[in-house]
């Protein structure tokens, strides 16, 4: 009697593991708080861009103005709206506050006129909001 009750107790054991089984693998993969790739097209990204290009030219004694040349990495983190920005700038011939900077030409002498920086920005894109987390410039 032991035997048959374990047999039909057996099939119904084996159902509930398998759908437990199933909801771990759907759901571990998926970590909110890990950085994924993004396209670097998206709106709230290319916001904070402009964000930090700004910011660091606003930091730089230097009186001439950084522009955007290349993303390197695009990451984001969704759950908190932060974003990993590793992007490249170049030394213009013009000033800071100058404008439309984005069409001036690049220095051509040699000396520091590429800098490379890596940025965690946390962004409100409706409220056009961002704290920079984190930055490092080589």
């Amino acid at each position: 009697m032991l035997t048959s009750l374990m047999l039909t107790q057996r099939p119904a054991m084996l159902w509930k593991v398998a759908l437990l089984v199933g909801f771990l693998v759907l759901v571990t993969p998926v970590r909110r708080d890990q950085f994924v790739d993004i396209d670097k097209k998206l709106k709230a990204f290319a916001m904070s861009v402009e964000h930090v290009v700004f910011q660091f030219n606003e930091a730089q004694e230097d009186p001439f103005a950084y522009k955007f040349l290349r993303v390197r990495r695009s990451q984001g983190q969704f759950s908190t709206g932060t974003y990993l920005i590793d992007l490249e700038m170049g030394r213009t011939v013009c000033r800071k506050h100058d404008e439309d900077i984005d069409n001036c030409p690049l220095q051509q002498d040699t000396g520091r006129r590429k800098v490379r920086c890596t940025y965690i920005v946390q962004t409100i894109e409706w409220f056009t909001k961002f704290s920079i987390l984190n930055s490092t410039c080589a």
